[in-house]
């Protein structure tokens, strides 16, 4: 090997020693009960902690485990001010890397799961990585795995479909009414300037009727929020599709539109596959 050779390999492993560490876990829904213990171990163990949960008692929770943390609330909209969501998660993301830079280990506790509806997370690992950084996600318990235990659904049974409320109006998407529909961010559907917490019955009622389409009003649909401590008991509200409007929603509502029709069966596979109808349970 050159000399100068040698000096890059050096100069290549001072770096990677001296890089910093960027690790994303997920606090769950539930204060504490539902943090893994992998990731509790990462939170206790951290140069620092940065947070974005939804209450001051996770937050103190998350400072009796590591006093070296820093809250990414304030990055948010104050009062009257009137920010885009995408400078606050820039905001964020660079708060996070400036630390990672500095050769910390570095730990960011998100609400629920950390790679899910959370893009801070994914834009800094993406960020981190390019930099020469080690960057990792550890899973967490998510909103939709509450649902599907609150509600008692195997989501296996007739399959499922997911999108965020907003995106499912503005693009192209058709679902399937004979799978279970999950509609993200429902008290933002049709909220496309990222500077609003709320949305109208008047873009609510665009939904029903797009929703229309493939499911009578008439048909049964729920509003779920996953309860936030163990004493209390998550919201599970049915009502008929057409009253969409009209029903209290909060950011962490979520609709769930379930199979307006039975699943049916592909006769030409079950041909090719010399099955008959009547052996499928």
């Amino acid at each position: 090997m050159s000399l100068k050779a040698a000096e890059i390999n050096k100069d290549s492993l001072s770096l990677q020693q001296n890089a910093g560490r960027v690790t994303f876990v997920g606090t769950g829904l539930q204060l504490a009960g539902q943090v893994s213990v992998l990731s509790k171990s990462y939170i206790e163990n951290a140069d620092l902690v940065f947070s974005l949960v939804p209450d001051g008692f996770t937050e103190r929770w998350l400072v009796s485990l590591n006093p070296n943390h820093r809250s990414l609330q304030p990055y948010y909209a104050q009062k009257d001010e009137v920010k885009n969501r995408r400078d606050t998660y820039s905001q964020m993301v660079e708060a996070i890397l400036e630390q990672v830079r500095s050769g910390l280990n570095v730990v960011v506790a998100l609400y629920g799961h950390p790679g899910v509806f959370a893009c801070v997370s994914h834009l800094s690992i993406k960020q981190a990585r390019q930099e020469g950084h080690h960057a990792q996600m550890l899973p967490g318990i998510s909103a939709e795995a509450c649902l599907w235990a609150d509600l008692g659904i195997d989501p296996g049974t007739s399959g499922h479909q997911s999108y965020e409320a907003t995106q499912f109006m503005l693009y192209q998407h058709i679902p399937n009414p004979k799978t279970h529909l999950l509609l993200w961010q429902i008290a933002l559907a049709g909220e496309h300037t990222l500077t609003e917490f709320s949305t109208t019955s008047e873009r609510l009622e665009i939904l029903v009727e797009h929703l229309s389409q493939w499911y009578p009003l008439a048909h049964e649909v729920i509003i779920y929020e996953a309860a936030n401590f163990p004493h209390l008991k998550p919201r599970i509200e049915r009502f008929n599709l057409s009253q969409l409007p009209y029903v209290e929603l909060s950011t962490i509502s979520t609709l769930l539109i379930p199979p307006s029709e039975k699943l049916a069966l592909n006769v030409d596979i079950l041909k090719r596959l010399g099955i008959e109808a009547g052996d499928i349970g």
